[in-house]
């Protein structure tokens, strides 16, 4: 049996990192992840401040020396002066893959006017693949629903571990498949 994917969830939040809010959206991505997928995970959860450095640092962490396969990033996606994780993404991608953001703000935006507010993206960092999402629950799975069903074949590309979802959730696109 292989060794399960690494996959990072970051938590961008000033009040959680200080323990003033309880972290949310970094529970809900794990709870989204453990639904979706089949293929066993090792989840890495940090939860930092709106701090570019220290996202860019945790980024780089989670990819360069834990090895994580894909790293979920909830929060700091507004446009609220704070709100600086797509600029830590692009700082550390090497290809950014807007795509991502444009089919997660067409869905949020079923359900709220003010999704063309939110700057979430993704993009690669070698073998890793970075996502972006808001920091409410509701619209972390919402987002996740999606474009979870190009992640695996990303990865894939990208010369990470295969993923397999669970398809009474999502059914992973690969062609020829």
């Amino acid at each position: 049996m292989s060794a399960p994917a690494k996959i990072g969830i970051v938590t961008v939040s000033d009040r959680a990192s200080r323990g003033e809010y309880e972290d949310r959206g970094g529970p809900a991505v794990r709870a989204y992840l453990d639904r979706v997928l089949k293929s066993p995970i090792d989840v890495i959860a940090h939860i930092v401040a709106d701090e570019t450095g220290l996202i860019v640092e945790t980024l780089i962490e989670l990819s360069d020396q834990a090895g994580c396969c894909l790293v979920i990033t909830t929060g700091g996606t507004g446009p609220a002066p704070r709100d600086v994780t797509p600029e830590a993404t692009a700082a550390v991608c090497e290809r950014m893959l807007p795509g991502f953001g444009e089919a997660m703000r067409t869905e949020s935006l079923r359900f709220v006017p003010t999704a063309i507010l939110s700057r979430q993206t993704a993009g690669t960092r070698g073998s890793c693949l970075i996502i972006n999402l808001p920091g409410s629950p509701k619209a972390i799975s919402e987002c996740l629903d999606a474009v979870f069903a190009a992640v695996p074949y990303c990865i894939d590309l990208i010369g990470g571990p295969c993923l397999a979802t669970d398809p009474e959730h999502i059914t992973a696109f690969r062609p020829g498949s």
